[in-house]
């Protein structure tokens, strides 16, 4: 990925997004056999941790996914959102899109995998409906079976997103004085805590948004409270409204994923904005390139992970070790069908959703007049 001289680079959050892929890569196919089931013997104690633990990333890419949101919807903390509809659309198009496509690839995986073995992971043939419900990002909420692991998150990010510029929105609405610019922290502090005192402790709710709220608006209030440009009391109110809530609430009740996810706001509170000291260096570079293709490589990884399962259960022995080389070129293979996804497919649909954003100046002009009242 080249880098222009002068862009300001966030390496922290490119270092998180790069490393969380790829736990979530390796968690699936620790939890999705056969092969990690004949590799166990080899190295039980890795295997089963990222059996057991490696889904925790998630919180990685729910945290950042609040700090980026706050940069790009409210990134001094006033309520700039003037028109949710067009936002939410905007941010529907730029999901979905590349989301189906990855369902498609996913489709066609079964259907090979299906007929070199028989396992739970593969799922079968989609009907009408199920496919609409994911293309709608409704699979989990009208009750289908996801036809790809990951497939959740994608939608959940959604209605995160959604939520989000809704809050904003009703808060320039309704909020009366616009220059209180606390009205927004206040507002998404009380809805994470609403999130992790009651949506977060019950099940039943983690199909919907406020379920991760208490995550996503720890990225938020980190990246508020991170402005160097805010005054030192104000950041530290910021911060106390961060971490004691949480706090408290992991006493009330302990939960290993909002343990991670209030280290990780507080990480990039202290670090999230720190410019790279050299990012033309080789390690950075492929930290970039790891971090620009880590959303197509969520959306691939499991097909690509699931052929090559059904494959090495078909043509290769049973041996431990080879199946262990089969986890490393599942592995290897989905960073390659990542960076192929991401050039051919999510590349091209994110420019034509900018051409068609950029094709709407009146709107363009609104928001702007909107953004320049708040300063």
């Amino acid at each position: 990925m080249t880098v222009k001289k002068g862009t300001t680079q966030f390496g922290l959050i490119n270092l998180l997004k790069a490393g969380a892929a790829q736990l979530i890569v390796l968690h699936h196919l620790a939890f999705y056999g056969p092969m990690a089931d004949q590799a166990r013997p080899l190295m039980p104690a890795l295997i089963d941790w990222l059996d057991a633990y490696g889904r925790i990333a998630v919180q990685v890419f729910l945290v950042v996914g609040g700090f980026l949101a706050a940069k790009s919807l409210s990134p001094q903390a006033h309520p700039t959102i003037a028109h949710p509809g067009a936002t939410i659309w905007r941010r529907y198009i730029r999901l979905a899109l590349p989301f189906m496509a990855a369902i498609l690839l996913a489709i066609g995986a079964s259907a090979l995998a299906r007929g070199w073995m028989t396992h739970d992971s593969i799922s079968a043939p989609p009907t009408f409906s199920q496919l609409s419900a994911h293309f709608l990002l409704m699979h989990d909420v009208l009750g289908y079976e996801a036809l790809s692991a990951g497939a959740w998150y994608v939608a959940i990010d959604f209605q995160l997103y959604a939520l989000t510029t809704l809050l904003l929105w009703g808060a320039g609405r309704f909020a009366g004085a616009r220059r209180q610019s606390w009205r927004v922290p206040v507002l998404v502090a009380l809805c994470v805590g609403m999130s992790l005192f009651y949506f977060n402790r019950d099940a039943a709710w983690d199909v919907w948004a406020p379920y991760f709220f208490g995550s996503y608006g720890l990225g938020m209030l980190a990246w508020w409270a991170s402005d160097p440009a805010r005054k030192p009391g104000e950041a530290a109110l910021l911060l106390a409204m961060t971490v004691l809530p949480t706090l408290i609430a992991l006493n009330l009740e302990f939960r290993s994923r909002i343990a991670v996810a209030l280290v990780v706001a507080c990480v990039l509170f202290l670090f999230g904005r720190i410019k790279l000291a050299d990012y033309r260096s080789q390690a950075w570079t492929l930290v970039n390139r790891l971090a620009a293709i880590s959303f197509s490589v969520f959306l691939v990884h499991f097909p690509v992970c699931l052929v090559v399962n059904a494959a090495f259960s078909r043509f290769v022995s049973e041996q431990a070790h080879e199946q262990a080389f089969g986890m490393a070129i599942a592995w290897l293979a989905s960073l390659a069908a990542g960076a192929a996804f991401y050039r051919w497919v999510e590349m091209p649909l994110g420019r034509m959703l900018t051409g068609l954003t950029l094709s709407q100046p009146a709107m363009q002009s609104r928001e702007v007049a909107k953004l320049r009242a708040y300063r």
